[in-house]
């Protein structure tokens, strides 16, 4: 359990495998967390096949006991988190007017509840270590909201201010807390490659960045 950990929720081929990819090269384990176990042990297959110890656990965001158990295992078999990061994410695409609430709903307790609920997991172990990070996927829509993503604008707005608060709470407690803002389509080979953006994520957990980086295009 000396090894430093990182436990990703919301695993997928896109930011979240380059952040794997770029805390796995130094040095640390990588914990996946996702609902689905088939794609998910792809994602762990593919690490290990890159000389990255990597785990998967099935949870889903939207369900508070299998959060709970799945952070549970976590620490019981790997010790405390030094970095989570959330990357789980649902955007209904529908202008405002027509938005249905449930679909609001649904997509903000994914994309804020969810996010709020792995945060107060892993930071009270953190908080008696006395360091780690909490780390965020946001997105532009949090600051230029846009009609046809109404459900998605309104989350990352959300989740942004909750990335604030919370780093506000947590900085005395020698946690840090951030999110990267990103502003572009998630696409290898384009300046919004997941392995260019997951630089992102590592400048916040060591320090370099604080609070919130804007990842755009200059």
């Amino acid at each position: 359990m000396n090894k430093k950990c990182v436990a990703i929720v919301g695993a997928g081929p896109g930011i979240s495998a380059g952040v794997a990819r770029k805390f796995g090269a130094n040095g640390f384990t990588v914990i996946l967390l996702a609902r689905h176990p088939e794609s998910l042990q792809l994602r762990v297959s593919e690490l290990k096949n890159a000389g990255i110890e990597a785990h998967g656990l099935v949870a889903d965001v939207t369900d508070p006991q299998s959060l709970q158990s799945a952070f549970a295992r976590i620490q019981a078999e790997h010790g405390i988190l030094d970095a989570l990061v959330y990357n789980a994410g649902a955007n209904t695409i529908a202008n405002p007017s027509v938005l249905n609430t449930a679909d609001l709903t649904r997509d903000f307790v994914v994309n804020v509840v969810g996010a709020l609920s792995c945060a107060q997991l892993a930071a009270p172990a953190m908080i008696e270590r006395g360091s780690g990070s909490i780390l965020f996927t946001g997105g532009l829509l949090a600051l230029n909201p846009v009609a046809s993503r109404a459900s998605a604008s309104i989350s990352k707005a959300g989740l942004r201010n909750l990335t604030l608060t919370l780093g506000d709470e947590l900085a005395e407690q020698g946690l840090k807390v951030g999110t990267v803002t990103i502003g572009g389509v998630v696409q290898a080979g384009t300046f919004f490659d997941p392995d260019l953006i997951a630089e992102a994520y590592w400048d916040l957990h060591t320090g370099k960045s604080a609070g919130e980086v804007l990842y755009m295009q200059p």
